[in-house]
């Protein structure tokens, strides 16, 4: 069996297809598996590392303005679209796959569609709650949309082809109980941990606001415990607060540059700030945290705000735009949570409710069925 796997852009597209090759080899010893990912794009980092062969198609986006830069970039874009058709073709001419599958990401569309020409079974999964430009057109040609949530299901023309299969999440984010992984991390009492982190490479503007914070919440006699991942603002972070005259470590407040034990800490809080990008709304949906929701306001078709809303709307997180992050706000709304234990247990019980229990499982055997 030859199964070929089409993503890239950002890790939450990578991700669930990595954890998909994984079942489809455990389950049939000599699955071949290819990743085919764009040119210059993180998935060319993510995927061997993976132990996975991946291959590349150029492709670009196109951009949403007349101004004559991006009106030269969208010609380019054009004249990728055909080069990527043409690699497309070489690629499924030389793999031959059983079952083509996209998650996501510009690569994707020149594969799926060329399959689903051929008549291999294609399917496609959409993290995000609404589907980007790809998933739109592609939806129109495979034969399944798989998407996180229920809510997502009316976002397509043919609701009758969407499977609502939830998104895989790593094993490792159910490895421990909240009082296994305190334990683990070597807290003495049990005030409530707060955790706060931006994306991977940490966000500016916010790690600017959490400067405030981390100051306010030392000057208030850590009322309960903080691990902030800064990304790459840690080292003016660490500056800052140190000017500020604030040691941290010893009240229960800690600044990482990476938070590498991720499982771990998110199994050990109490509550969560974060972006809303579709890896994180599926770990904190999978494992039911409560979470203040900062979207990221730079992201294509403000796609994570849309996310947030989801979870918001079904009263399991709480939506904050950055724009609003002004003097307290993000702190006085944290304090509130952190102080309502009844409410973060109605919101877990909501989370709870929008989870789908063993997403890889459920996508495995959607991609079974196609190809019978």
């Amino acid at each position: 069996m030859n199964v070929l796997f089409t993503c890239g852009g950002t890790a939450g597209h990578v991700n669930p297809a990595v954890a998909l090759a994984h079942i489809f080899q455990e389950r049939h010893p000599g699955c071949w598996v290819l990743f085919v990912g764009a040119d210059g794009g993180m998935e060319n980092k993510l995927v061997p590392k993976e132990g996975y062969q991946i291959k590349t198609v150029t492709i670009t986006n196109f951009h949403r303005s007349l101004a004559p830069a991006d009106v030269a970039h969208n010609l380019g874009t054009l004249m990728n679209m055909h080069k990527s058709h043409k690699q497309a073709k070489v690629i499924l001419d030389e793999f031959k796959p059983d079952l083509v599958v996209g998650t996501g990401g510009y690569a994707s569309y020149p594969v799926v569609n060329e399959a689903a020409r051929r008549g291999i079974p294609t399917a496609v999964h959409e993290s995000n709650a609404v589907p980007g430009l790809t998933t739109k057109a592609l939806a129109k040609v495979v034969d399944r949309v798989m998407v996180g949530f229920e809510e997502s299901r009316s976002h397509y023309e043919d609701p009758e082809k969407v499977v609502v299969t939830g998104t895989p999440v790593r094993g490792d984010f159910f490895r421990y109980t909240r009082q296994e992984a305190r334990a683990k991390l070597g807290f003495p009492d049990d005030r409530p941990l707060l955790l706060s982190y931006w994306g991977s490479l940490g966000a500016e503007v916010m790690n600017q606001k959490m400067v405030d914070f981390i100051a306010k919440e030392c000057y208030e006699g850590a009322p309960w415990r903080h691990i902030h991942g800064a990304g790459r603002d840690y080292p003016w972070m660490q500056e800052e607060l140190l000017r500020r005259g604030l040691k941290l470590g010893d009240n229960g407040v800690e600044v990482r540059e990476y938070i590498y034990d991720m499982p771990l800490v998110m199994a050990a809080a109490d509550l969560v700030l974060c972006r809303a990008g579709a890896s994180t709304i599926s770990e904190l949906t999978a494992i039911a945290k409560p979470a203040v929701l900062v979207p990221s306001p730079n992201v294509t078709a403000n796609h994570q705000e849309k996310n947030a809303r989801v979870l918001a709307d079904q009263g399991a997180a709480v939506l904050l735009r950055e724009a609003d992050c002004v003097d307290n706000t993000l702190y006085d709304e944290a304090v509130l949570l952190l102080r309502e234990r009844d409410r973060r247990e109605k919101m877990a019980a909501a989370l709870r409710a929008m989870a789908v229990p063993n997403a890889a499982e459920k996508i495995y055997e959607t991609l079974r069925g196609i190809m019978r």
